[in-house]
C-alpha cells in the first residue's frame, strides 16, 4: 500500500507552464463538456424550480420542503456499487461500462425534464415532483458514472486540472440552467406582466424543453469519447462473494486505509459545502421577493456570474497544483461562508441592481475556488479499484446533511427574515475551518492501485 504525505507539508513542484498546458489536453476538454452535462439538471430541480414555484404563487415553506427532492444526490451511494460493477447489455457491449451508464443516466434526465416542462404547478405539484425526482435520480446516476470516468481518465497529478475543467463546465451549465432558463422563459412570455399574472406556464414549458435539448452536449461527448482503460476484475465465485466485493469492500477499503481518521474526513466532507447548499434554496425566492425580474437575475448571473465562476475554477485548479489542495480548501471555506454575509447585506438594500452584481460576482468566485479544490480533494481519497462507489459515498455525504437542513430554510425565512437567514448560513461554515485544519494533518492514502 502506498501513501503520499499530506499536501500541506510540501507544495507540488510542477512548473507553471506544464500546469497550464494540461488544460488543453483532450481528457481535460472532455471533462469540460461532461461537466456541463452534470451541472445542467441540478438547478432545474432546485434553484430554478424554486424561482418558478415562487412566481407561480407557491409559499416559501412548501418550496423549502420540496428541496428534499435533492436528497436523491445524498443517497446515490446506495446504488453506486451497481453503477461501478454491473454491466448494462447492450450498452456496455457497445460503449463500455462507464459510457453505457452515462448514456442511460442522461436519457433519464432528458425524459424527466420533458415531464417537468409539460406539468403546470398550479394544477397540482405531485406530477411535477415525480418528474423532478426522475431528473434527480438520473442526474445522481450520471454523477456516479462520470466521477469514475474522470478519476480513471488521468493520473493523480492531473486530477486537479480535470476537476477544474469539470467544475468550469458544471458551473457554466448551472449558469445556463439558472440564468439561461430565465432568459428563455422571459423571451417566451406572450406579454410580460406583473403581480399574479407574471407566471406564464407556457413560457416555462419552452424553457424546460430547451434545457432538455441542452443535454445533447453530454450525450454527444459520451458517444465520441473513448472508454477509460477497463480494469479486469476477478470473477466472484458465488452471490455472497459478489455482494462482498460490490457492496461492502469499497467502504471497508476506505476504513482500512484511514482507520479512526476516516470519521474526521467524512465529517469534513459532510459539511464542507453546507453554507452554500443551505443558502442556495432560498436565493431565487429571495430575488423574486426583492422585486428582481427574470431578465435582471439572468443577465447578472450570465455576465458577471460566468466570468467570476470561470476565474474561480481556474484559480482553484492552478493553485491546487501549485500550493496543494488543502491550502486552497481552507481558502474556499473562508470565502464561501463570507459570501453569504453579502447576501444578508443585499437583503437590506432592496431592489439594488448594482449591489446584486457585486454579491453574485463574489459568490461565484468563492464557489469556483472552493469547488475545484474540493473535487480534487475527494478524488485524492479514492482507491481506483472502487472509484465510482467511493466517490459516490463522498459526494453523497457532501449533500445529505446540507440538503436535509435546507428543507427547513423556508420555515426559517418566514419566521426571521432573509437577513437573519443568510447570516445563519454563514455561521454554519465556521466548523468547516476547524475540520479542514485537522484534515490537513492526515496522510493521503490511495491504496494499492494508486495512479502514477
Amino acid at each position: 500500500m502506498s501513501a503520499q504525505p499530506a499536501e500541506t507539508s510540501t507544495a507540488p513542484s510542477l512548473p507553471w507552464r506544464d500546469a497550464l498546458k494540461v488544460y488543453l489536453e483532450p481528457a481535460t476538454l472532455r471533462m469540460l463538456a461532461l461537466g456541463f452535462s452534470a451541472g445542467l439538471p441540478l438547478l432545474l430541480v432546485l434553484g430554478t424550480l424554486s424561482f418558478r414555484l415562487r412566481e407561480a404563487g407557491i409559499d416559501r415553506t412548501t418550496i423549502g420542503y420540496l428541496s428534499w427532492v435533492g436528497l436523491a444526490y445524498g443517497f446515490k451511494w446506495v446504488w453506486a456499487p451497481l453503477v461501478d460493477r454491473l454491466p448494462l447489455p447492450p450498452l456496455t457491449t457497445l460503449l463500455g461500462r462507464r459510457r453505457g451508464w452515462l448514456l442511460l443516466a442522461q436519457a433519464l434526465v432528458i425524459v424527466g425534464l420533458v415531464g417537468m416542462a409539460l406539468n403546470d404547478p398550479r394544477n397540482g405539484l405531485t406530477p411535477l415532483i415525480w418528474c423532478a425526482l426522475l431528473v434527480a435520480f438520473g442526474s445522481a446516476t450520471q454523477d456516479i458514472a462520470l466521477d469514475a470516468f474522470r478519476i480513471e481518465s488521468a493520473e493523480t497529478r492531473k486530477q486537479a486540472a480535470l476537476a477544474a475543467a469539470y467544475q468550469t463546465g458544471y458551473r457554466l451549465a448551472m449558469i445556463w440552467a439558472g440564468a439561461g432558463v430565465l432568459w428563455v422563459a422571459a423571451w417566451a412570455e406572450v406579454a410580460p406582466a406583473t403581480g399574479a399574472a407574471a407566471y406564464q406556464n407556457g413560457a416555462w414549458k419552452t424553457a424546460y424543453l430547451v434545457m432538455a435539448a441542452s443535454m445533447a452536449v453530454g450525450v454527444l461527448t459520451v458517444l465520441l469519447s473513448p472508454e477509460p482503460v477497463r480494469r479486469v476484475l476477478p470473477k466472484a465465485k458465488n452471490a455472497a462473494e459478489w455482494l462482498q466485493s460490490v457492496l461492502i469492500e469499497p467502504f471497508a477499503d476506505f476504513i482500512r486505509r484511514y482507520k479512526w481518521q476516516a470519521a474526521l474526513i467524512l465529517s469534513l466532507i459532510a459539511i464542507y459545502r453546507i453554507s452554500d447548499v443551505v443558502m442556495g434554496i432560498m436565493a431565487n425566492p429571495f430575488y423574486v421577493d426583492m422585486g428582481f425580474t427574470k431578465d435582471e437575475v439572468a443577465t447578472v448571473s450570465k455576465i458577471y456570474g460566468v466570468v467570476m465562476t470561470l476565474a474561480g475554477a481556474f484559480i482553484g485548479g492552478v493553485l491546487s497544483m501549485r500550493l496543494g489542495v488543502m491550502r486552497v480548501l481552507m481558502l474556499g471555506a473562508v470565502l464561501s461562508a463570507a459570501s453569504n454575509l453579502l447576501f444578508a447585506w443585499l437583503a437590506s438594500r432592496g431592489h439594488d441592481l448594482t449591489a446584486l452584481i457585486a454579491v453574485v460576482s463574489a459568490d461565484n468566485l468563492a464557489g469556483g475556488i472552493a469547488s475545484a479544490a474540493f473535487i480534487a480533494y475527494l478524488s485524492s481519497l479514492t482507491n481506483i479499484s472502487y472509484s465510482a462507489t467511493q466517490y459516490a459515498l463522498f459526494s453523497s455525504l457532501m449533500l445529505l446533511l446540507p440538503k436535509f437542513i435546507a428543507g427547513y430554510s423556508g420555515v426559517f425565512v418566514d419566521a426571521y427574515g432573509y437577513a437573519q437567514f443568510f447570516t445563519a448560513t454563514a455561521l454554519l461554515g465556521v466548523p468547516v475551518l476547524l475540520l479542514v485544519g485537522l484534515a490537513a494533518r492526515i496522510t493521503t492514502t490511495t491504496g494499492p492501485a494508486e495512479r502514477q
